[in-house]
């Protein structure tokens, strides 16, 4: 079966990051899958998903906040699959607290893992597209929080906010090249990241569905529509922008 290229989704274990590389292999890309290594059974569990649809398949445990990591997951992605053409930097965290009680510690492990785990995937991948030379796709993961501060969500908002203005600079660096560079900034969606902010939060998804103009939330098979898009031919003319998926419940 043709390949359209190869892949790479960080934090695809689940949720969104799942739904993008379910999706990029259905439009026909070999994929490299990556999380952390407690998450290999789900890792595992996706490889036969994506091996089922006629895709060769590559998974890198590590952790996208380490540079080494990163370095050997583009590295191997191409070793084993040939090329590095969409690089999705998805994975993230969060901690659900007020700014006056989040110790330095929990900021700079959301920072770490959303923000220069985010620009590690930029430099690494965009490296390694300008040596192919013949272009690229690189997306990032914002968040409506990244464009409006969220109650609770002090570090997870600066992170996600770091997120547009990285994309917007590696944008203008890697356009002459023929690289695309945008990000997806979900409102909220049914994912598991998002179910453990409402237990610590105490909200509700019923709550939720009243702050979007459609009556109800995203699901994950929503951002990989968006990735889809992006990385097509079609999408060519897009680059530097933080792409809004929130059913109304931000208005950019």
């Amino acid at each position: 079966m043709t390949s359209k290229g190869v892949a790479l989704v960080t934090g695809s274990s689940q949720g969104i990051g799942r739904a993008v590389a379910l999706r990029l292999a259905d439009d026909g890309y070999d994929m490299a899958i990556n999380d952390v290594p407690r998450s290999k059974e789900n890792l595992d569990s996706l490889k036969q998903e994506i091996e089922a649809k006629g895709r060769k398949v590559f998974i890198f445990e590590g952790d996208v906040s380490v540079e080494g990591d990163v370095v050997a997951m583009v590295s191997g992605a191409v070793k084993h699959l040939g090329s590095l053409d969409v690089m999705v930097a998805n994975a993230g965290i969060l901690v659900a607290k007020k700014v006056v009680e989040t110790s330095v510690e929990e900021w700079d492990r959301v920072l770490s893992v959303n923000a220069r785990g985010v620009f590690l995937c930029y430099k690494y991948a965009g490296q390694q597209m300008i040596n192919q030379g013949r272009g690229g796709r690189i997306i990032g993961a914002s968040s409506v929080c990244g464009k409006q501060g969220e109650i609770l969500l002090g570090a997870y908002s600066a992170s996600k906010f770091a997120v547009r203005g990285l994309t917007q600079t590696t944008a203008k660096e890697l356009g002459p090249y023929g690289i695309t560079v945008n990000a997806y900034a979900p409102g909220t969606i049914a994912t598991p990241l998002v179910m453990s902010y409402f237990d610590d939060a105490g909200g509700t998804f019923e709550a939720e569905k009243k702050l979007t103009v459609l009556g109800y939330i995203g699901e994950p098979n929503d951002i990989g529509s968006i990735v889809s898009y992006l990385v097509s031919k079609e999408a060519h003319f897009i680059t530097g922008q933080s792409i809004s998926v929130n059913g109304g419940r931000y208005f950019d």
